[in-house]
This record gives C-alpha cells, sequence and structure tokens, in this order.
C-alpha cells in the first residue's frame, strides 16, 4: 500500500532493528496504552522474541503487524495492527502508533484510511473496531475522518501501565456497501 512518499506493509524479520528503534524512541508516550507492546521490547533482545511472537500470529491468521515508512527516508515511522479477530463475523480491532515527528501532519489520518479500506478488502471484514481513552484527542479525531463512528464507552475497561483502570470509547465501522 502506498501514498504521497509512504508505504504501508507486513512487518518481516528484518524489520527488528527498525522496529526496537521506533519504540524505543516513543516509549514514554506509548506505555499507558500500549503495554504489551513496552513491556515485551525492553531490549533488542526481548523485540526479537515479540517479533517471532508475531510473525507466528500472521501464519495462524490471528494477528497482522504493519509497518507505515517513511520512503524516501527509508525510516520506520509508525506501526498499524489488526487484532482480536473474529472470523466467524467477521470483524477485527485496529490499533496504530506513529512516530513523535510525524504527529499532527495529516499523514496518520491518510495511513488509516488507506489500512482501512486494505482491511475491508484483503482480509473481508464485515466491521472494523478501535478503542481509545477519551482523552486521546488525536486518535479519535483520526477515527472520526476515516468513517468510525462511536458505539458506546466502555466504562473501566483497561488499566494502564501505570495501574489506572479507564474508560474506553469504542469506534465501530462498517464494510462500504457496494
Amino acid at each position: 500500500m502506498k501514498f504521497d512518499n509512504y508505504s504501508i506493509r507486513l512487518l518481516q524479520q528484518s524489520d527488528l532493528e527498525s522496529y526496537f528503534q521506533l519504540v524505543e524512541k516513543n516509549r514514554t508516550r506509548l506505555e499507558n496504552f500500549f503495554t504489551g507492546t513496552t513491556s515485551k521490547t525492553q531490549t533488542l533482545e526481548s523485540t526479537r522474541l515479540f517479533l517471532a511472537e508475531m510473525l507466528a500470529k500472521i501464519e495462524a491468521r490471528t494477528y497482522f503487524p504493519y509497518l507505515l515508512i517513511d520512503d524516501e527516508k527509508g525510516e520506520v515511522i509508525g506501526f498499524f495492527d489488526i487484532k482480536n479477530i473474529d472470523w466467524n463475523i467477521p470483524k477485527a480491532e485496529l490499533g496504530c502508533y506513529v512516530d513523535s515527528d510525524y504527529v499532527s501532519k495529516g499523514i496518520t489520518t491518510k495511513a488509516a484510511q488507506l489500512f482501512c479500506n486494505h482491511c475491508f478488502s484483503a482480509y473481508e471484514f464485515q466491521k472494523l473496531f478501535l478503542r481509545t481513552h477519551e482523552g486521546n484527542k488525536p486518535a479519535r479525531a483520526i477515527a472520526e475522518k476515516c468513517g468510525f463512528e462511536i458505539e458506546g464507552r466502555i466504562r473501566k475497561d483497561y488499566k494502564t501501565t501505570s495501574g489506572e483502570v479507564v474508560d474506553l470509547i469504542y469506534y465501530g465501522r462498517l464494510a462500504e456497501v457496494l
């Protein structure tokens, strides 16, 4: 998938160091809401094991991690994933984060729009959903620009790294009827 000077592709074994650097650089921003990622990527070696887990899940069709790449610089600048997949519906949850240097530039919204369209066409999901903290205004804005609608608030649904149990806003988007 490509747009402007960026591309989105599945994570590969060869991405180990660039993926680790993305997380390491943005660790403080990611800690509260990407607890699994930040806890499993403390060192390059622990990241290697985490990457192996993710690659095995691709093979099992239970999880699909993607990287957002700045093609001009050849750098990994973001991460998108498809998780909590229910093939019976079929539906899946989206997650994403981008490097702090690329925030508020419209890149994440364009990438998310392209990624959602890919998920509907490539995986034939009928629904995509995402959950985010009420205070995460950038994520909420991106969701709404990408056609997601608020479906509700899930009260006391997530424990942050700091131990706070918080409400999450649940967004959903249905596959477009052609």
